[in-house]
């Protein structure tokens, strides 16, 4: 990935950024990324993994936005959310270029949760807890 100053995804492109997360992810290891909610708890551990390895922000960066690009994936996917660039307002409010629009027209922002997760940890940040209490789902999605 480019350099965050040089770079701005966009929403066409953010399920292949999940999907070249999950590839790299899982190709030494046997992580459970498969889009499940329930996989959302291993994204809080590896987010606090960073933290308390010691990682800054500037250089825990990509992974952030990575791990964001697959929080946000498991919303398209099980919350029939889709990926939106946002515009100048939203971009200013959020911090990111994109976020995913829920059926009920409510825009979230998974990469800036996931960064929200890495400073200040603890339950309150749970990317588990934030798909569950999640408005704007389509009826009937997994939870």
């Amino acid at each position: 990935m480019e350099a965050a100053d040089e770079w701005i995804p966009d929403a066409g492109r953010m399920r292949s950024y999940a999907a070249a997360f999950v590839a790299r992810a899982t190709a030494r290891g046997r992580l459970p990324l498969d889009y499940s909610v329930a996989s959302l708890r291993l994204v809080d551990a590896l987010v606090d993994g960073l933290r308390k390895g010691g990682a800054d922000r500037e250089r825990a960066h990509d992974t952030l936005f990575d791990l964001g690009a697959y929080v946000g994936e498991v919303l398209v996917r099980r919350a029939g959310g889709a990926w939106v660039d946002l515009d100048e307002r939203q971009r200013a409010y959020f911090g990111q270029p994109v976020g995913v629009r829920m059926p009920d027209g409510r825009i979230w922002n998974p990469v800036g949760k996931v960064h929200n997760r890495f400073e200040a940890g603890g339950p309150q940040e749970s990317l588990g807890t934030f798909y569950l209490v999640l408005h704007g789902r389509a009826r009937g999605t997994a939870a």
